[in-house]
């Protein structure tokens, strides 16, 4: 019997159900995994996610395997040889955004001592599930990270973006009360 996922998933995309069953919603708190994803999901802004997913192990090797510390001390000309890679979405001021937002992801780091803690503030460490399935683009809780986020100087950091980031994460539990992957990962 075929399990049943949440509709937007396109079941003929290996990638993309794997994405689904392994990773979506499934609650982190590794910094170096909420900082990929922060990542991804800034250059996703205005794109679909499955782009950004058939590009992802080019932004890992574009990126530095997402070493946040490297990339915040970005000069000029690697944000030159990022805009020749044809590997990864070549919007300049993405690229740039992602170099600033680098340097204040590690400053929430110092200042919360993880960004997960920071991140996980928001809701108190609970996990947000949505009862129905009726899915907002953004919510209360996106917008007021959202807030925060540009109030420190980040930048493609806007509430629909950030409410798919949250749902990526699992601090939203968005799987539809059918999916099988509703309870798999929540604690």
């Amino acid at each position: 019997m075929d399990k049943k996922r949440c509709f937007w998933v396109d079941l003929s995309s290996h990638d993309y159900v794997e994405y689904h069953d392994e990773e979506w919603g499934v609650p982190v708190y590794d910094d170096k995994k909420l900082y990929e994803m922060f990542l991804l999901e800034t250059f996703q802004a205005g794109l679909s996610w499955i782009t950004i997913l058939k590009k992802r192990e080019n932004f890992r090797k574009a990126f530095d395997e997402f070493e946040v510390e490297t990339v915040a001390n970005y000069q000029e000309e690697k944000i030159k040889a990022l805009m020749l890679d044809t590997g990864i979405i070549r919007n300049r001021k993405k690229i740039v955004a992602a170099v600033k937002n680098s340097r204040i992801f590690m400053e929430i780091q110092k200042e919360y001592g993880s960004f997960s803690d920071f991140l996980w503030s928001f809701t108190n460490g609970e996990i947000i599930k949505n009862e129905s399935d009726e899915f907002p683009v953004k919510t209360s809780l996106s917008d007021q990270v959202s807030k925060e986020m540009k109030r420190r100087g980040m930048a493609f950091t806007g509430s629909v973006t950030i409410y798919s980031y949250l749902q990526a994460v699992g601090v939203v539990n968005d799987h539809e009360l059918s999916c099988f992957c509703r309870t798999k990962n929540v604690k």
